[in-house]
């Protein structure tokens, strides 16, 4: 890890993207134990929020920004049964062991651990609060070239109870919650301010 003085000044690749199912929600929510989603290809996730102006005397007089949170598309090489199971509420057949969509389930909420590299130290972050469209289903023949086709889902990153949407480590953050991230998801300690 690097020296305190030394600050990132790019990033770059996706990576340790975890999935932490909610468990319960309200005032102290609760997360599963954080499972690896492989084959994380890209993340877009835009903020989500509105603007309002109030113009007075010539100028604006107040101006107020909202966070409803983000949302965009996570891409990945294939997404894995047990999150079709487990967040998309897919179910599989006893006897033939057959994963079935059914559209009167409703998906699960999670969490979304996940970190870019950075040219000193890697930073974590963690999503609290979100849910996942189901993936896209595309395939493309490609003239006997084996570039792989790829699963879409679209995720919404909304604001728990409390209204924290998003955390991440910093330089400063010490190792033990570093290397911690990816077991749990982190939550606010006491000795943050508002």
């Amino acid at each position: 890890m690097p020296e305190n003085n030394e600050t990132n000044k790019i990033h770059y690749d996706l990576t340790n993207v975890y999935i932490a199912k909610l468990l319960t929600a309200g005032e102290t929510p609760t997360w599963d134990v954080p499972k690896k989603l492989p084959g994380a290809i890209s993340m877009d996730l835009s903020a989500q929020g509105d603007t309002y102006k109030l113009r007075a005397d010539g100028i604006d007089y107040f101006v107020s920004v909202s966070n409803n949170g983000y949302e965009g598309d996570l891409n990945v090489a294939i997404v894995p049964d047990w999150f079709r199971q487990e967040i998309l509420g897919n179910t599989l057949s006893e006897k033939d062991k057959v994963i079935v969509e059914n559209s009167l389930v409703e998906p699960s909420a999670f969490a979304l651990i996940y970190e870019f590299l950075y040219d000193k130290k890697h930073r974590r972050h963690v999503l609290y609060n979100c849910v996942s469209t189901r993936p896209n289903i595309a395939g493309e023949n490609k003239d006997n070239q084996k570039e792989a086709d790829t699963e879409s889902m679209t995720i919404t990153a909304s604001p728990l109870t409390d209204g924290n949407v998003k955390a991440s480590t910093t330089e400063a953050t010490p190792e033990s919650v570093y290397t911690g991230w990816i077991e749990s998801v982190w939550t606010k300690d006491v000795t943050v301010g508002a």
